[in-house]
């Protein structure tokens, strides 16, 4: 196998042009290829006159070539495969429990469920076709189930969001593949194999999630829905129980894939385990039209078919050092009432797999650390959350009314009394407020140095008439569950995993971790007989 780097094409290339260009660049006939998949395709947009895909190819051959050593962008690899062995040696007694259905916990159960172990999957929400009409409910009549909402129930907070696939950590190419894969299995489209930014869209998502949840019972797992844990048992530092509403359960491993916002089981263990305060960021959601993001981003070629929505990611240093960057941007998507409490609001942003929809939304976000907090209690990190989530409910109205300012307005510390061109998508609905009522003097203060200097790279993005609704809290976990090279926390059998636990951020990543954490039980145990 040889794979191809810096293969480029224009836009409009036909299908058989990719081919014909590998065949040039090694100075072959087209039919000594005998395969070619996809590795990587990208867009190089910095010239917009110029806009190319950037391909990165595996290829078989019919016949060995000679490779010449002064071309980096061509080299020898070893096919890809995915494989765990059961090396430990200690017999579980009792089936192992994994917490949370979000992507770190159904990955952790699935590979449990494929090497035999029968998992049990407890989560408080409901099923992900109920959690819709949940969800519905709340943006329609502003009904909040706290059990059931945007951060809780089948699939976690990524379910309601764009379904990003792409991740900052180096191990796509090993476990992150085996994640991609999976999500093809289950119905995602082949293309996030190989897109430079991959994503699945709600919409698909949610049947997605569904078949993983199948795969896994038809493996022997179990799924306990609308069940909360509320406590552990412990002896000499081990694991002994797990007490659910409904149940005791005896076990030797519990997996605490838990997601972000699950405060009363992370005051749980904080009676047991180690945990500690952890940076995140908080702000706004910003929207503008999408249609101005593509011709910011794509010149002339705004629109076509083979790019799609148009998106950016961008990143400032302000004056007071502290860092604003955009967050989980939504291209054609919508900003969502995401909030998980009783009189709070929270904002975060979806799209689906269309990307289609008018606006254009992303968090524009500052760093905050545990500096910041008001305390030194491993929880700070949440009652600071909860602090600005709440003054965003009362000057919304206290009806889960979303504040919302326009850019201009926010500038210059004023209530904004008109939209311009750009309407906000918020559900369950806004309410002129100011935004700096809710949220600390130094975040507005970043915010807009930082929204001004996103508008040297995008014309546009701090227009006046831009939309910023508040607040955006959950962008990670507030704290950190402490563990050791094992996976285990400071009680042996507790396993954190995930973004919740403070170690990972997205989809992939909590998806990756939840294959690691059950790597570690893999090694540490084989399943009951």
């Amino acid at each position: 196998m040889l794979r191809i780097q810096q293969i480029k094409l224009p836009v409009d290339h036909e299908e058989g042009e990719l081919k014909a260009k590998i065949a040039s660049t090694l100075k072959i006939t087209e039919d000594k290829i005998k395969s070619v998949e996809i590795f990587r395709k990208s867009i190089d947009a910095r010239k917009k006159d110029n806009i190319l895909f950037i391909y990165t190819v595996d290829i078989e051959l019919s016949e060995e070539i000679k490779i010449s050593k002064k071309n980096p962008n061509i080299s020898e690899i070893e096919p890809f495969v995915y494989s765990v062995e059961i090396t430990g040696e200690e017999e579980l007694q009792n089936r192992p429990v994994v917490i949370g259905t979000g992507p770190a916990g159904l990955f952790c159960g699935l590979l449990l469920a494929e090497k035999g172990y029968k998992p049990i999957i407890i989560e408080r929400g409901k099923k992900v076709q109920d959690r819709v009409k949940d969800v519905e409910k709340f943006w329609s009549d502003k009904v909040l189930n706290e059990r059931s909402n945007i951060q809780f129930g089948e699939g976690g907070a990524g379910t309601f969001s764009d379904g990003k696939l792409n991740t900052l950590i180096k191990d796509r190419s090993k476990r992150g593949k085996k994640v991609l894969e999976e999500f093809i299995l289950a119905g995602a489209s082949e293309e996030i194999l190989y897109l430079n930014k991959p994503h699945v869209g709600t919409d698909v998502l949610r049947d997605v999630i569904v078949n993983i949840r199948e795969k896994i019972i038809s493996l022997g797992g179990t799924f306990r829905f609308e069940e909360k844990v509320l406590d552990v048992n412990i002896k000499d530092g081990k694991l002994l129980r797990v007490i659910t509403e409904n149940d005791i359960l005896d076990t030797e491993v519990a997996v605490f894939a838990i997601g972000h916002s699950a405060r009363d089981t992370f005051e749980m263990l904080n009676n047991v385990a180690i945990l500690e305060p952890k940076a995140f960021a908080i702000g706004v959601r910003i929207e503008h039209h999408q249609s101005m993001i593509n011709e910011a981003q794509y010149g002339e070629y705004a629109n076509h078919p083979m790019l799609g929505a148009a998106d950016y990611k961008f990143v400032h240093k302000c004056k007071n050092s502290r860092s604003v960057y955009t967050f989980c941007m939504c291209p054609g998507g919508m900003v969502t009432g995401s909030s998980s409490e009783a009189n709070s609001v929270v904002t975060n942003g979806m799209s689906y797999h269309d990307r289609d929809l008018e606006n254009a939304n992303s968090a524009v976000i500052v760093s905050i650390n545990p500096e910041d907090f008001e305390s030194n209690s491993p929880l700070a990190g949440i009652e600071f959350q909860r602090k600005y989530e709440r003054l965003a409910f009362e000057i919304g109205g206290s009806t889960y009314n979303a504040p919302a300012q326009l850019f201009g307005d926010f500038e210059k510390n004023i209530v904004s009394k008109n939209f311009g061109e750009i309407y906000p998508t918020y559900r369950p609905g806004v309410i002129f407020a100011n935004l700096r009522d809710c949220l600390p003097d130094y975040v507005c203060d970043s915010l807009v140095e930082g929204i001004n200097a996103f508008g040297n790279l995008v014309e546009g993005f701090n227009r006046s008439d831009a939309v910023l609704t508040g607040v955006e809290t959950r962008t990670s976990s507030p704290i950190r569950i402490v563990r050791d090279d094992n996976f285990e926390s400071s009680v042996k059998g507790i396993y954190p995993c995930g973004e919740g636990a403070g170690y990972a951020g997205g989809i992939m990543s909590a998806a990756i971790d939840g294959l690691k954490v059950a790597e570690a039980i893999i090694k540490k145990y084989k399943p009951k007989a």
